[in-house]
């Protein structure tokens, strides 16, 4: 399979997914919080705080983007493969005026200097041709507009998040999913030399922890949703699966809650003030 051929198959495997379930990636989200209550979504917008025209790289079901429009936004847009989401995305009252299309983020359907600040969450790291994405985002924000992305969730030591992949990697292993994005994407230095060669500052690099906690029924739910992998497995591998895991949480359970534990990293950077 050539390199253009994966990231078709890819493209398409994220596409159907979040076709069949539009709103999970906001469920998540809003399941795992900062020790403030703060939203990643939250977290990343206040990264872009006061610019008017921001785009959305992967911008789902348009959550981030509703929240970018309370904070103050008024020149909304974002890019999304999946039309089901968008269809979710459509139908939010704050993003009447928005303007979100279907499309690649390797190939913007924007002018140059359109926006003062694109925002990426947990897309980039899936995205196939990220030279070409990060040239593209640069293409379209103006000198000095700022970008903030989210990436490289792990599971926090002791978390039911941990639990899950502890139990399910042996099975994921098995029906391994088609090779998303870049693994550069995931790291510090790794994102810092794509965006400085692409002409960005170097990165400021964030680590946040979302937790929370949950009956262990909940976080079976979240990581079930969260982790694509459990597409490729079969109904009795999920069921006997679950069984295993609500077994080993109860030992990990406090007042019949268990910490649900999420790390993830935020990175923000800009343009230069002049081309």
């Amino acid at each position: 399979m050539t390199t253009a051929d994966a990231a078709r198959a890819a493209e398409e495997f994220l596409r159907n997914l979040h076709n069949r379930a539009p709103e999970a990636m906001g469920r998540y989200v809003a399941a795992h919080r900062l020790p403030d209550g703060r939203t990643s979504y939250q977290f990343l917008a206040e990264r872009v705080a006061r610019a008017r025209r921001v785009l959305d790289l992967g911008c789902g079901d348009g959550a981030l983007l509703a929240v970018l429009a309370r904070d103050g936004a008024t020149g909304l847009a974002g890019v999304d493969i999946s039309e089901g989401e968008l269809a979710v995305a459509r139908r939010r009252p704050e993003l009447v005026d928005a303007d979100l299309r279907e499309a690649r983020a390797q190939e913007l359907p924007f002018a140059e200097d359109s926006f003062d600040a694109v925002v990426c969450h947990m897309a980039l790291m899936l995205m196939a041709d990220v030279e070409q994405v990060i040239a593209e985002t640069a293409r379209v924000l103006r000198p000095g507009g700022r970008l903030a992305v989210v990436v490289g969730a792990r599971s926090a030591e002791g978390s039911g998040l941990e639990l899950f992949l502890e139990l399910a990697r042996p099975l994921f292993a098995q029906r391994p999913i088609p090779p998303l994005g870049d693994r550069r994407t995931r790291s510090r230095d790794g994102l810092n030399e794509l965006l400085t060669a692409a002409g960005f500052a170097s990165i400021t690099w964030e680590e946040i922890t979302l937790g929370g906690s949950g009956t262990p029924e909940q976080v079976w739910d979240n990581a079930i949703e969260k982790y694509y992998d459990t597409t490729t497995l079969a109904a009795e591998e999920i069921a006997a699966l679950r069984r295993e895991f609500l077994a080993r949480a109860a030992a990990l359970t406090e007042d019949g809650l268990l910490t649900r534990g999420e790390r993830s990293a935020v990175a923000t950077t800009r343009l230069p003030a002049s081309r």
